[in-house]
């Protein structure tokens, strides 16, 4: 996916930012003026309900939102909204721009297709998580995906972060941080979370 070459255009139309990690690029409810294109680090798509929050994927390098580009072709506000994993470099793209050389562009199209069919898939697994992992083995997934994103081990992330990323309480993950500490998987410092095993 990330060996996708863009139109020049869209390098000359779009403008390059920075963002701090923690930064909240995309709100729930907002009309999508621009479509941000990753560069370098991460972006994290979550959704809320009922106070609960639950990680849908992760945007990395080469890679849009493909939710964003979803409500921008059916002019509705985001249903998602999109945090800063890390500090992150990005091409933001004028909606309008990219609708447009999407019409006359194939290639474009295969990518939004192909970054349709890879979020599809994600959101199976994590469905296919929900519904037949244990927590403590999605909390151990979460922070293996999490290491190999950004190549830190300790894992820089809060009991609350892990929480809303797994979609539950934050006492329950302290509670099952505990027991894989208990058991010697994984070791919690103030430097973060080391996975041991």
């Amino acid at each position: 996916m990330n060996n996708f070459l863009l139109p020049a255009s869209f390098e000359q139309l779009g403008e390059h930012h920075q963002f701090k990690a923690g930064t909240e690029l995309l709100h729930e409810g907002q009309y999508i003026k621009v479509l941000p294109l990753v560069q370098k680090g991460s972006l994290q798509v979550s959704t809320r309900f009922d106070d609960r929050e639950l990680l849908l994927y992760y945007i990395e390098p080469g890679e849009s939102c493909v939710m964003s580009f979803a409500a921008v072709l059916q002019q509705q506000p985001s249903r998602v909204y999109a945090v800063c994993e890390t500090d992150c470099d990005i091409l933001l793209l004028p909606a309008a721009l990219v609708v447009e050389h999407i019409k006359q562009d194939q290639k474009l199209n295969d990518y939004f297709f192909q970054l349709y069919n890879q979020r599809y898939t994600a959101l199976l697994d994590t469905i296919h998580q929900l519904i037949f992992n244990k927590l403590d083995q999605r909390l151990l997934e979460q922070l293996r995906a999490k290491q190999k994103r950004t190549g830190l081990n300790p894992a820089l992330i809060t009991h609350r972060q892990l929480a809303q990323e797994l979609g539950t309480a934050r006492e329950v993950v302290t509670r099952l941080i505990k027991k894989l500490e208990a058991e010697g998987v994984l070791a919690q410092t103030e430097n973060g979370i080391t996975l041991l095993k």
